[in-house]
């Protein structure tokens, strides 16, 4: 199973994501649903990267992605909307995901209490 975690401030400003684990859908190599999770997850960094112009510390192994973003005071209001965009469309994604394949292969939980991780 994949495990997604969303870490978000009372303003709801997603600063960090993770997804660990193996859906279990497919043999390696042949999961679709990780392949999307991954595809998400990859393409919001890129995105990051390109359209907020910054490299948000991110890890990425097999079985294991995680990203994290710079507080909000450190960007201009241009590269806070940009981030909020892009992360909600990253969570947007990974949740149709676990509604066309249910609970058994994907959680999700969002968190405003999360300890920032130094990536």
């Amino acid at each position: 199973m994949i495990h997604i975690t969303i870490c978000e401030d009372p303003d709801g400003y997603i600063y960090s994501f993770s997804a660990t684990g193996h859906a279990g859908y497919a043999d390696a190599g042949s999961d679709i649903i990780c392949a999307a999770v991954t595809a998400l997850a990859t393409t919001a960094i890129g995105s990051l990267q390109e359209l907020a112009g910054f490299d948000p510390d991110h890890v990425l192994e097999d079985g294991c992605i995680e990203m994290t973003l710079p507080a909000q005071t450190g960007l201009s209001e241009q590269q806070r909307q940009t981030v909020m965009v892009l992360m909600n469309s990253l969570v947007i994604g990974c949740r149709q995901i676990q509604a066309s394949y249910g609970k058994r292969y994907i959680r999700i939980r969002t968190e405003t209490k999360c300890g920032r991780k130094n990536l």
